[in-house]
């Protein structure tokens, strides 16, 4: 039993180091992608000036608004929409990097840029430190200002609970990864169809 733990403490050692060098060097490289939590039709309206100033650069909305209305949003700034890729998947912010980091992994992201709001942070950004940081994806938070003040606090033992999840899946991710279905190009929502059946998009008091 002794020599399986040293093994497994001199795998998890290499394993730590490896990774340490793969941050390292991300961390000084350019930015791969920009990952867009879901949680305000703000969040989005900065994503789509992003998107005007860095057109190559592939933008990961998870769970946002409805379709149509982000793609409202891109529409409305001139935004282009060819590097747009909407997560249907994720339910909370852990499933956000839950069902992320295996799209990101694919797209070879090594320096991941988070969009999300002061209001989320730091839970999301723990979270996402440990989760994408785990697979060598160095995150580089780009928070924006709540332009409405969120009912609910980050309370500190919802941010334990999740931040232990994410050690647990930091883990566990090594072994296995997810995968979402429901990973939709912006350029293919079917706005006209969409028109048809009737929506609503969330308020906004002002642009960012």
């Amino acid at each position: 039993m002794g020599k399986v733990l040293l093994g497994l403490s001199v795998v998890f050692i290499i394993w730590f180091g490896i990774n340490w060098w793969h941050l390292h060097k991300a961390a000084t490289g350019k930015v791969d992608a920009f990952l867009v939590l879901g949680g305000g039709i703000y969040r989005e309206i900065y994503a789509a000036q992003v998107a005007i100033a860095n057109p190559t650069i592939p933008i990961l909305i998870s769970q946002g608004s409805a379709d149509p209305c982000i793609w409202m949003m891109f529409q409305l700034q001139h935004a282009p929409m060819e590097k747009v890729w909407l997560e249907k998947c994720a339910r909370s912010t852990f499933d956000n990097f839950y069902f992320s980091r295996p799209i990101l992994q694919r797209w070879g992201v090594k320096k991941v840029q988070l969009i999300t709001s002061i209001s989320h942070t730091p839970r999301a950004l723990w979270m996402a430190k440990i989760l994408l940081g785990s697979q060598g994806i160095w995150v580089e938070p780009d928070i924006i200002p709540d332009v409405v003040i969120p009912e609910h606090k980050e309370e500190a033992w919802k941010t334990a609970i999740d931040v232990s999840r994410s050690l647990g899946l930091a883990v566990l991710s090594q072994f296995f990864s997810p995968s979402c279905e429901q990973v939709i190009p912006l350029t293919e929502v079917k706005f006209t169809e969409w028109q048809e059946m009737g929506f609503k998009c969330e308020r906004r008091k002002n642009a960012i």
